[in-house]
């Protein structure tokens, strides 16, 4: 049930973004997420950020296990474009008996990149978008699954405590099974959008909540991610993060809907 409520309000909510070009549509998203907006400063544009995150889980008793995920994430903002870069991976390692021995046996492995780049245009917050992706996951059926797109994106707003943007375009996305095929299911045209929200506490804390959503003829590609980070000393962080992934055309009897629930470390390089 959740995935289909979910594969079914995405396209509600991602229009609702596109709804909001109009300067009354602003000020009425600024209002419910909260009473104060205040303008940010336009001339603050030039920086170039780079957070390292690392979790390391390991279980012993029952069931020995252990998992790591790790990931890299950068913002480059200039005057012309604002750019983000995301490296993700993920690796868990299970004891398990086969043949009366106790083997240690792979039970995740997934590596996940993307970049956005916007152009910014004479209109105020008004952008152009390219955008890539590419997905390695061992146990989705898949060998790989990458995707581009381009199209319009907007800042709705930025000030000292939050933002929020969105982006819609036209894309191709195109993947290869284990064996070695075509997958045809999923090659092919989409159009992929997505939307991401910022708030920042007074204590530092910071919360990111990010949904995109890739629509083809016979597959839809969704993700979303929810997470809460809380700063621990001047650049290290501890972070709590959600996130779901849903497909409606999955392969090798592989679940439509995959969870993975975190904690880990964040280290601001600069």
């Amino acid at each position: 049930m959740l995935h289909q409520f979910i594969a079914k309000a995405a396209p509600l909510v991602l229009a609702l973004f596109c709804m909001s070009a109009s300067g009354a549509d602003k000020d009425l998203i600024s209002t419910l997420y909260h009473a104060d907006f205040v303008e940010y400063d336009e001339d603050q544009k030039n920086k170039f950020t780079l957070d390292g995150e690392l979790g390391v889980i390991f279980a012993s008793g029952n069931t020995n296990a252990t998992s790591i995920k790790s990931s890299l994430k950068s913002e480059h903002e200039t005057k012309r474009f604002s750019n983000n870069y995301w490296v993700e991976f993920l690796y868990k390692e299970t004891e398990v008996t086969v043949d009366d021995s106790v083997v240690d046996q792979t039970t995740a492995q997934r590596l996940y990149t993307y970049a956005q780049s916007d152009y910014k245009l004479a209109q105020e917050n008004r952008r152009l978008f390219v955008y890539g992706d590419y997905e390695d996951d061992r146990f989705n059926g898949y060998d790989y699954r990458s995707s581009i797109a381009a199209g319009w994106s907007q800042l709705m707003w930025q000030n000292e405590i939050s933002d929020f943007r969105y982006s819609v375009g036209p894309g191709y996305a195109f993947a290869k099974f284990d064996s070695g095929e075509r997958a045809d299911q999923v090659d092919g045209f989409i159009v992929r959008a997505s939307a991401e929200y910022h708030y920042i506490w007074p204590t530092g804390a910071k919360l990111r909540q990010f949904v995109s959503m890739e629509a083809g003829d016979e597959n839809i590609k969704s993700r979303t991610e929810t997470s809460l980070s809380a700063n621990l000393f001047e650049s290290l962080a501890l972070k709590f993060s959600f996130i779901m992934q849903h497909n409606t055309s999955p392969v090798n009897n592989a679940q439509s809907l995959n969870t993975e629930t975190a904690v880990t470390i964040v280290y601001r390089f600069f």
